[in-house]
């Protein structure tokens, strides 16, 4: 398999990217080597790459910034998607697209499910909401949704680290942990969803959306707590509402995701209590 991997500098990237190694050929490009927001450099370096699978992991993250810039967040995390998709479609390549829980307004109280109607609340979550559609236009397409991404080694140094890597530097520290007590998440582990990724793709699944998320559930409370015991440290963590902070958008309460729908698959993805533990293993 022959696999192009945008973004592959970012905390999922670089885990994507490791995943394929073995495979025939991978083209791992960050935003230095590829715009993906350039429609004729997307053609042009799937023209000497000949993928047969094109995975994005670029985004716009910066979810307070969208709102001041809009126009960057629909151009990466939307039009570009489309362009990518498009590329995808006229080579006959599969196309697997990351999207997020910030599409939902987190007034559930279960676990979100990939048929649950979106209600996006702010400019992020909207701009990636349309990256969910245009991607479709691939043929062949997996959104997955992830959310709370934290990763290992093998990082570009100016990836983001997440809120999990900060909390965990933190813990390590000794420093005051500030997290979240009222929202309510299910952490995503890397190199998991990139294994993930990888089956979907090997075993030609049904294109379509899936949570791709570690099993379970909790608040950033809850996880800061469990880094530190297994660190083994005295938890000092500091419980926030999101009422407690300014923030310029909306987050959304509970997101909880239900992988349900990857395990009626076969690919049961891990706890996030399990794939915390792993990750702490090699840092």
């Amino acid at each position: 398999m022959r696999v192009l991997v945008t973004g592959a500098h970012g905390l999922l990237g670089a885990a994507i990217a490791r995943a394929f190694a073995n495979c025939e050929h991978v083209e791992a490009a960050d935003r230095r080597t590829l715009d993906i927001t350039d429609a004729g450099a997307i053609e042009a370096m799937a023209e000497r790459v000949r993928p047969d699978a094109i995975v994005n992991c670029a985004a716009y993250n910066d979810v307070d910034g969208a709102e001041t810039h809009a126009e960057q967040a629909l151009e990466v995390n939307a039009f570009a998607v489309l362009a990518l998709a498009r590329v995808a479609r006229d080579r006959g390549a599969a196309f697997v697209h990351y999207s997020t829980d910030f599409v939902f307004d987190g007034e559930a109280a279960r676990p979100y499910e990939e048929t649950d109607a979106p209600n996006p609340r702010s400019v992020y979550a909207s701009s990636k909401l349309l990256g969910d559609w245009f991607a479709q236009d691939a043929g062949r397409s997996y959104v997955l949704r992830v959310e709370s991404l934290f990763g290992g080694p093998g990082v570009h140094a100016g990836a983001r680290r997440g809120s999990l890597g900060t909390i965990v530097d933190r813990v390590r520290a000794g420093d005051e942990v500030p997290a979240f007590a009222d929202r309510t998440v299910s952490p995503s582990y890397t190199p998991d969803v990139a294994a993930a990724t990888r089956r979907l793709l090997e075993d030609a699944a049904p294109p379509g959306t899936y949570h791709c998320a570690n099993s379970g559930a909790a608040t950033w409370v809850d996880i800061a707590r469990e880094a530190a015991r297994l660190l083994g440290r005295e938890p000092r963590v500091k419980p926030l509402t999101l009422e407690s902070v300014s923030l310029r958008a909306p987050r959304p309460r509970y997101c909880a995701l239900s992988n349900a729908k990857l395990a009626s698959l076969g690919i049961v993805m891990p706890s996030w209590q399990d794939a915390l533990r792993r990750y702490l293993e090699i840092l």
